[in-house]
This record gives C-alpha cells, sequence and structure tokens, in this order.
C-alpha cells in the first residue's frame, strides 16, 4: 500500500470501528433478521469505499451511515415484495411449468433489473409502458384501463422508451 493510501485506510478502519456496532444496531431495529441488518451494514460501508466521498471530510459519519442505510434498506425491502409477488405468480402455475432454480434466480433477477430501470417513472407511465410490452396491450386498451386519451398513452410510452434509452447511456 502507498504511503499516500495508508492515511485512507486509517480513517475506514477507525470509521468502521467506530460505527458499525452503532449501525447494525440502528438496522436491526428496522429489520426483522439480524443477519440481514449485519449484511446490510457491511453493505455500507462497502457503498462507501466504492464512492468517491473522502471519509475524512465527513462532518456528521453517523448521519451519512444512515442515509446510505436507509437507501439500502428501502432497496432491500424492494427487492423483498418483488420476490415474494414472484414466488406467489410461480405458486399459480401448473408443476410442469415452474422453472427450475437456476431459471428462477434469472428471472428474479432480471424482474429486479426491469424494477430499477423503470424506477423513478411515474406509476401511470410504468404501467402503460408494462402493459403494452409484458402483456400486450393496445394503447386503446391501457387508455381504457388508465382513463385517459390513447394520445396520453403516446406521450406516456414515449416518456418511458426515453427514460429507457437514457438509463441505459
Amino acid at each position: 500500500m502507498s504511503d499516500a493510501a495508508m492515511p485512507a485506510a486509517q480513517n475506514f478502519h477507525d470509521l468502521y470501528r467506530d460505527h458499525r456496532g452503532w449501525l447494525e444496531s440502528w438496522l436491526r431495529r428496522r429489520m426483522s433478521n439480524g443477519n440481514d441488518a449485519a449484511d446490510l451494514s457491511q453493505d455500507t460501508f462497502v457503498r462507501l469505499l466504492a464512492s468517491s466521498q473522502s471519509i475524512a471530510d465527513l462532518q456528521e459519519p453517523r448521519a451519512y451511515l444512515a442515509t446510505v442505510g436507509k437507501r439500502l434498506l428501502a432497496n432491500f425491502y424492494k427487492r423483498r415484495s418483488l420476490e415474494q409477488a414472484y414466488l406467489d405468480a410461480l405458486a399459480l402455475l401448473p408443476e410442469d411449468c415452474v422453472p427450475s432454480p437456476e431459471q428462477r434466480w434469472i428471472l428474479l433477477e432480471t424482474l429486479q433489473a426491469l424494477d430499477e430501470l423503470l424506477d423513478g417513472l411515474p406509476t401511470a407511465v410504468r404501467r402503460a409502458f408494462l402493459w403494452s410490452q409484458l402483456d400486450g396491450l393496445g394503447y386503446h386498451e391501457i387508455a381504457e384501463r388508465l382513463q385517459v386519451s390513447e394520445r396520453t398513452i403516446k406521450r406516456y410510452m414515449a416518456q418511458a422508451y426515453e427514460h429507457c434509452m437514457l438509463v441505459d447511456l
């Protein structure tokens, strides 16, 4: 390790030593599983390592860690909800149509990527896009479901396509 990297590594070590226990307790109060809290605590510090944030410049380390932890917690529960919806849908399938564990994992990863891709779009735009792309509904049917004009659906679709293209950049 270079001499320049030594202070940064020491700063990180000190931050981890001083605040890991607090962060894990903070997360545990918001979660039902202590192991998940420990994992999210570790993920928070990994995010800090991967960020451009200088550890030495942190004025309020606990506030910063809590902010990152809140985001990871929200993502955790969102992922759990998506997983449960997927498992509920699988339970409705005939036994001979149930995908293998490997296929399930790939499908779940794809669903999560799609969810992240569409994150940030208004609900109506998201629904219109998913009904069009996944269910094969036409603009007229989508307009009826959302109780808006077909012109509005065209605008929603353009917004969704633009969002997908910009996120992909």
